[in-house]
């Protein structure tokens, strides 16, 4: 049986990959600080809760230390929301909250599952975002911590081959919440025809866990939102 450790898991597009990866026949650690989101996951004999904050160094080395064993590793754990308001108002503090949640949780989730990914030839998975690529206002601080997870997927690539695999997913609009609140002008700017769920990431994440051939790569999944070519009317 293969063994997956899912960082944010208790909500949006990280409950959806546990989710997904439990009906296809994993087992998964579902890891996450929201220790009442954990709670309302189904209850599944191949899943565990960890609960855990990947910005610190400590809870993330004794929650991965009584893992026996892992071949996929999804680092999502993110703080969610992009817009920081005018970079002359942005605080460091919370500057310094984006980058510890979202690019030195990666590096810490990376550092201690290490050795088992070595152990069992695995492979470990990014979330990244569109927005490495591309910018609304005031959104500076998220969008350097998942520029910051590109260059560290390439970077561990090169490092952890050929023992590792490691890629990114960049997903663009993923609906985490009611999909009934959107409009259609939200659908249609989609050449699909409309926005993400979390299963097309959780998808994602099951083909690059076989991927045999692919690493050091960015997988970007939006609904070709970001090759469309948009002029004010």
């Amino acid at each position: 049986m293969k063994h997956a450790l899912i960082t944010g898991a208790a909500n949006g597009i990280g409950r959806g990959i546990v989710l997904h990866l439990l009906n296809l026949g994993w087992y998964v650690a579902a890891l996450d600080r929201d220790a009442d989101g954990l709670a309302a996951l189904p209850d599944h004999d191949r899943m565990t809760r960890l609960i855990a904050d990947v910005s610190e160094e400590a809870s993330v080395r004794d929650a991965v230390s009584g893992l026996e064993a892992l071949d996929l590793v999804v680092s999502n754990a993110g703080l969610a929301g992009p817009v920081s308001g005018p970079v002359e108002e942005l605080a460091l503090s919370d500057w310094t909250d984006w980058i510890g949640t979202n690019l030195t949780g990666g590096f810490l989730i990376a550092k201690h599952t290490t050795p088992k990914l070595r152990a069992a030839k695995g492979n470990l998975i990014f979330m990244t975002s569109t927005r490495a690529e591309m910018s609304e206002p005031n959104t500076e601080a998220y969008a350097a911590t998942k520029g910051g997870l590109v260059a560290l997927t390439h970077a561990l690539a090169i490092s952890l081959g050929p023992d590792v695999r490691v890629n990114a997913i960049a997903p663009g609009w993923i609906v985490t919440g009611d999909p009934s609140e959107l409009r259609d002008v939200d659908h249609t700017q989609h050449p699909v025809g409309r926005a993400g769920v979390p299963q097309d990431i959780a998808r994602a994440v099951a083909y690059l866990a076989e991927a045999e051939f692919t690493t050091g790569q960015v997988l970007t999944i939006d609904g070709g939102m970001t090759r469309k070519m948009i002029y004010a009317e």
